[in-house]
């Protein structure tokens, strides 16, 4: 049985019409809607918000009547905005000058020739930072020869002492050292015996290595000024190791100063190049005094007359020629004046111009003066043919056309890297190979700014190959070190053969050296210069008054007994060692009292003393 329906509760609300009760009432119906619904504010929109219908008469009208929304109503057409009229002045105006154009709040330093990069504050420092590494493992490496003086060492230092006290006091010269010097008497063997006079040889062979080491720091400031600071360092990376520079750097001779000096002719000479053409005045003074040092030295200044021009020409054109001949007259007449109050020079001729040929052959010479120096001479050649093909390293192409023209490059690495020749060439001329291990290094400096370029250029823009250009100073360095100790280790040391003599030897005897010099230099304070003999070279009258001359005088003399002690080292003088042993053969007026062996780079050897009984 079905329960009845559910009976409805008094508050529910009626049931809604059926849809078709009446007929639809579209517009009763859309303010039911907007009554029930939405029930707006009194206030219409457009009086709230200021529509173009707002009605202050009608504050109560609802919103349907005030703004109606019709769906079907076209919408209302608004006014399209009239054209402004423009000024045509405005629109074209006349044109007005603008003036100048204001310079660039900045310049840019002057980029060196061959640059690929400016050269920075931070640069430089960086630059004389490893500068000063290189200064120091130059000085470690000369300082390590050490030994005692060699020949010539013993020569210049012991004759300056004869001429200081000469120029203090008076006293005669023994020997006429300006007949056979290379170098003048009264310059660097001065300035040895002040030195030597306080601090002894090793003082006298520091000041050579403050000459050295001031050689390559002008180097590196000529290389920086030619070219740019990475050429600078290879320059004097390269240099500072190399067996002439190294042997020099610890050497009393007449070298160290004459290349320092050429060095400073040098660095004036490029210095200069963009002044007035008598500012090239001041590398006069420096290379005239380079050639009063050492004779050889004037084999140099037709290079520093020819690089006045070629670093000029750029700037000048053809007025460079000018600063060639201010250079060439101004060094010439300061050479005249010292020779006029230096009174007659016959080293000149006997050591330099007129100098006795030997036996050694061109080839020879050429081996060896590659040995000494032809890794640098290569490394120049790499950087000559560089330069003249490419100006630039090309990172700066803004640049490239500010480079000198192709001739003057090829100049200029011609008149460097062509120097280094000229020192073998004139020895093979003289066919004698006598101090080429000195020789060299003066022709080595002028090659060394195109060296330290062509290293530059084999390690490539922005340090592409730094590992070759560290190779390639790694192995001047290993060659330099091991020939300077072969040069240096060349002379025996001479202490105990000194130390024996000083027993046997006063100021009354006559005595005979094979290097005579040496125990003249030592023995100075018992003996005196005109008391010893050298091996190379005697004139002898005999007891029967016959003359003799040469290796005849020797063995002459000793038969007679002319010397109080002789001492003798095989290998030096073959003719007069002969000579010698046959006067002492069956020569009862002799003894021999001393056998001291030594050890030399080119084998063992023995000092031999007979003294006369």
């Amino acid at each position: 049985m079905s329960s009845p329906p559910p009976r409805p509760r008094a508050d529910a609300p009626p049931p809604p019409e059926p849809y078709d009760a009446e007929p639809y009432d579209r517009e009763a119906y859309q303010q039911m809607y907007e009554h029930q619904m939405h029930p707006w504010p009194q206030q219409s929109y457009a009086e709230s918000y200021g529509g173009p219908d707002a009605s202050p008469a009608q504050p109560d009208a609802p919103y349907y009547e005030t703004y109606a929304y019709d769906p079907y109503a076209e919408p209302p057409q608004r006014p399209l905005p009239q054209p402004v009229p423009v000024d045509p002045a405005l629109v074209d105006p006349a044109p007005v000058d603008p003036g100048p154009e204001p310079g660039p709040g900045y310049t840019l330093p002057a980029v060196p020739e061959s640059s690929w990069a400016l050269d920075t504050r931070r640069g430089r420092l960086l630059g004389r930072g490893v500068l000063l590494f290189l200064l120091l493992v130059q000085a470690g490496l000369s300082l390590r020869l050490g030994g005692t003086a060699f020949q010539d060492e013993a020569l210049y230092v012991a004759s300056g002492h004869y001429e200081l006290a000469n120029l203090l006091h008076g006293t005669p010269l023994p020997a006429d050292f300006a007949g056979y010097f290379s170098g003048h008497p009264k310059l660097y063997p001065v300035l040895a015996a002040v030195v030597d006079s306080r601090f002894g040889l090793d003082g006298v062979r520091a000041v050579g290595l403050l000459f050295m080491l001031g050689t390559t720091g002008l180097l590196y400031a000529t290389t920086r000024r030619l070219f740019n600071l990475r050429a600078a360092l290879g320059a004097a990376a390269l240099f500072s190791v190399t067996e002439p520079t190294t042997v020099l750097g610890y050497f009393a001779t007449y070298d160290a100063p004459a290349v320092f000096l050429l060095a400073l002719a040098m660095y004036a000479v490029v210095r200069t190049d963009r002044m007035n053409a008598l500012a090239v005045l001041l590398a006069a003074p420096p290379a005239a005094l380079a050639v009063g040092v050492k004779y050889a030295s004037g084999l140099y200044l037709p290079t520093l007359v020819v690089l006045a021009v070629v670093t000029a020409h750029r700037h000048r054109g053809p007025r460079a020629l000018l600063r060639g001949l201010v250079l060439g007259t101004g060094t010439a007449a300061l050479l005249g004046v010292g020779y006029r109050l230096s009174g007659p020079l016959g080293g000149i001729s006997s050591t330099t111009t007129g100098r006795a040929h030997g036996t050694d052959s061109a080839l020879t010479l050429f081996h060896d003066s590659a040995q000494w120096g032809g890794l640098l001479f290569v490394t120049a050649l790499g950087g000559s043919v560089a330069y003249a093909l490419r100006g630039r390293m090309g990172e700066m192409p803004w640049i490239a056309g500010s480079t000198p023209g192709r001739w003057r490059r090829t100049a200029l690495g011609l008149l460097l890297t062509g120097t280094a020749l000229l020192a073998p060439a004139y020895q093979a001329h003289l066919q004698t190979e006598v101090s080429l291990f000195k020789h060299v290094g003066f022709g080595l400096l002028f090659a060394a700014p195109m060296a330290g370029l062509g290293t530059a250029r084999l390690v490539g823009p922005h340090f592409r190959h730094p590992q070759l250009g560290i190779m390639l100073y790694v192995l001047a360095l290993v060659f330099g070190m091991v020939q300077a100790r072969q040069i240096h280790s060349f002379f025996p040391d001479s202490s105990r053969l000194t130390a024996y003599l000083r027993t046997v030897v006063d100021r009354k005897g006559t005595y005979l050296a094979t290097e005579q010099e040496v125990p003249a230099y030592y023995l100075r304070d018992v003996t005196g210069w005109r008391q010893w003999q050298n091996a190379y070279y005697m004139d002898y009258t005999a007891e029967d008054g016959r003359r003799y001359a040469g290796p005849d005088a020797f063995r002459q003399a000793v038969r007679d007994a002319r010397f109080d002690v002789i001492v003798m080292r095989d290998g030096v003088v073959p003719d007069t060692y002969r000579a010698v042993e046959e006067g002492l053969k069956d020569n009862a007026r002799y003894r021999l009292t001393a056998v001291l062996p030594y050890t030399a780079s080119i084998g063992d050897g023995t000092y031999r003393v007979w003294v006369r009984r």
